[in-house]
């Protein structure tokens, strides 16, 4: 699906949200297109997952407004509510899986919530879901103590897609994996979204997960989103920050940069 920006899924306008007397969010706004991939990025405590826990809802919002899916998110009754919840999927940083279920239950858990079906097709599902995201029945009734990093965020991300959303959130989706399962996933993740035409709003900092899937990003600073636009956009800008993140020495613009500086002093 090709992202459409005059399509947007989730319009977030003059977001206010916080803990106690802090603001984390103060006026930000933000949209993203369906279809899209965008990824949300800033420093440490810059508010990047608090913005998407607000918008799914975990945290208050204080002011401004979150329209999801054409809804808005104040306006809704419980019943709205929850019929809304169902359109989306979260992949909360570090899979979140409860511990005492096996790998089938947790993906069986969101089912279980929303939906009335037979043991069997539950099961099905569930394996279906498993076998989408590159694992197969023998992960089905091991618990998480059980299963590698690699494969928690796997059963994760089958969880998020077990109600077929249309929207996906994933915090932190590779971190703490190895550089090739964190690059298998990205590849994952781009795969499904192309497959089933999902929008998906992704906080990372993973700047290779940056150049490989997203379609856009968007970046917190001084609690506010400061700028949202494609790859060519964060290298190309003057934000002492953006310039810092992008281009520094761990970016692909700085470890170029510091290989070719290596190579002439060595010669």
């Amino acid at each position: 699906m090709t992202p459409d920006p005059d399509d947007p899924v989730i319009s977030v306008r003059d977001l206010v949200t916080g803990f106690g007397d802090t603001r984390v969010l103060d006026g930000a706004s933000l949209d993203v297109a369906r279809g899209e991939i965008l990824g949300c990025v800033g420093a440490s405590g810059a508010g990047k997952s608090v913005l998407m826990r607000t918008i799914v809802g975990l945290l208050p919002r204080r002011g401004g407004s979150i329209r999801v899916l054409g809804q808005d998110m104040a306006r809704l009754g419980m019943g709205a509510r929850r019929a809304l919840e169902r359109r989306w999927g979260v992949l909360f940083q570090h899979g979140a899986l409860f511990s005492s279920l096996s790998a089938i239950q947790n993906v069986q858990f969101p089912m279980r919530e929303y939906l009335r079906l037979s043991r069997r097709l539950m099961d099905e599902v569930a394996v279906a879901k498993l076998e989408m995201v590159g694992l197969d029945a023998s992960v089905c009734h091991k618990r998480p103590a059980e299963l590698s990093g690699g494969m928690i965020k796997r059963v994760a991300l089958a969880r998020a897609l077990a109600l077929d959303p249309e929207i996906v959130f994933l915090d932190e989706p590779t971190s703490g994996l190895d550089p090739i399962g964190a690059a298998e996933f990205d590849l994952l993740i781009k795969t499904l979204q192309q497959t089933l035409g999902l929008t998906v709003f992704m906080v990372t900092h993973d700047l290779d997960s940056l150049h490989a899937v997203c379609d856009r990003v968007a970046v917190l600073a001084d609690r506010k989103v400061i700028t949202v636009g494609p790859m060519a956009t964060m290298l190309a800008s003057d934000h002492p920050w953006i310039r810092s993140y992008f281009r520094g020495t761990r970016s692909r613009v700085g470890a170029a940069t510091g290989a070719v500086r290596a190579v002439r002093a060595v010669s």
